[in-house]
């Protein structure tokens, strides 16, 4: 594989993994915008205007866009996060050039009034059927608790109030300040002609003007507050908690998820046999999201309303005892084995190195390997685990959960 990359005059980035054993080929424009970018008066903008730009441009109507992308045999989508819009395609080689011309046009939405009414119903309805899932409302709301006063508090999708007096001129605005060319990374992975893809790129969107488009990066160490909501219609307790941990442009970002594996991956983890195989809990599992400035470890149980305080009490015996119990060289084996299958089957084709390749290159500025990041796992000791444990004792947490009423 060959790394390529090429800056345009307006500050956007083209960046590029070449392979042409490659049977496939995908484009992906990653814009460094999201929830923690809106204020709270325009939360939920970011994936609101994720939706509009398939509502297609001055010169494409919605159908175009679905019948093009259909008639090219795409896999296309988008995806909204507190910190990136990502809008990508996977598709045959030969097919590349007209997918990025489709995508370049899109990156300069029409945002017309009445596709934007006619979506703010829709995202209405999105609100409302996340807050009909336990699992998803419990890790929305105690990421909002955790984050406080920080950016990285707002919702993705907003709230009903923001969302409902949104307007289109708040969007525009909003869309003329983050969607410059300098916040945005073009990522190409796969077999393709480099130039001609850069030829595309450069004729179609080189005329962008850039502009300032800041981000506020403080670290938090979270609220560590603790909240319980009851509601009607359950019978389980859901319940997550968060705790702080390094940022994606920490080297120690490996260290951390290789801790939540061995504490919470679904299978063999501490939180799997004291929790799960004891049929104490359902569910139990943790995460490390390493994100711009910040991080969290994310854990999500749930378990009937019964067994929710010894679960509990599990959870708070298994992090205390991190810092009482060293990790063990079998539980760290155990880990990379886990999370080096992970990287080498999502990397084994070009969708899966192309977001790689773009979120390492928003967070980073630069390329990094498969090989890297394979020997960056693997260097990893047990006495960076146990440091990692020592600064960011789990034990200081922030707890949200809902449960029944009775």
């Amino acid at each position: 594989m060959e790394f390529k990359h090429k800056k345009l005059a307006n500050g956007l980035n083209i960046v590029a993994e070449v392979n042409k054993d490659a049977q496939s080929a995908a484009i992906g424009f990653f814009v460094k915008t999201g929830s923690r970018d809106e204020t709270d008066k325009i939360n939920g903008v970011s994936h609101f205007l994720e939706h509009m730009l398939f509502k297609g441009t001055d010169k494409l109507s919605t159908h175009d866009v679905n019948r093009t992308f259909d008639d090219l045999g795409a896999h296309y989508n988008a995806q909204t996060s507190e910190e990136n819009t990502i809008y990508y395609a996977a598709i045959l080689p030969e097919q590349l050039a007209e997918v990025t011309k489709l995508w370049c046009q899109l990156m300069r939405p029409a945002l017309r009034d009445d596709d934007f009414n006619m979506e703010k119903n829709v995202i209405l309805e999105e609100i409302a059927m996340y807050k009909d899932l336990p699992q998803f409302d419990v890790m929305d709301s105690c990421r909002t608790l955790h984050f406080g006063e920080h950016p990285c508090a707002k919702s993705v999708l907003g709230t009903v109030e923001s969302i409902k007096a949104l307007t289109s001129g708040q969007m525009r605005e909003y869309f003329e300040s983050r969607y410059a060319p300098n916040n945005i990374t073009a990522a190409v992975a796969g077999n393709f002609d480099f130039e001609k893809i850069c030829d595309c790129i450069e004729n179609l969107c080189g005329g962008w003007k850039p502009k300032k488009a800041e981000r506020i990066t403080e670290y938090f160490a979270g609220t560590a507050k603790k909240e319980h909501h009851k509601r009607k219609n359950l019978n389980c307790q859901h319940i997550c908690l968060m705790s702080p941990t390094v940022s994606y442009q920490d080297e120690r970002a490996y260290a951390a998820t290789l801790l939540a594996k061995i504490i919470g991956d679904d299978t063999g983890s501490r939180f799997f046999w004291e929790l799960v195989d004891s049929a104490i809990a359902e569910t139990a599992g943790m995460h490390c999201e390493a994100m711009d400035g910040v991080g969290a470890f994310f854990s999500y149980i749930r378990a009937e309303s019964k067994n929710s305080p010894k679960a509990m009490q599990i959870i708070e015996k298994i992090f205390k005892s991190l810092q009482e119990e060293k990790i063990s060289t079998a539980e760290l084996q155990k880990a990379k084995n886990k999370v080096l299958s992970g990287i080498t089957i999502k990397n084994e084709i070009p969708m899966g190195r192309l977001v790689e390749l773009g979120v390492n290159w928003v967070y980073l500025g630069r390329y990094r390997p498969i090989e890297d990041e394979i020997q960056q796992i693997k260097k990893v000791t047990l006495a960076d685990i146990q440091n990692l444990i020592e600064q960011f004792p789990l034990t200081n947490f922030t707890q949200f959960s809902i449960g029944p009423e009775k």
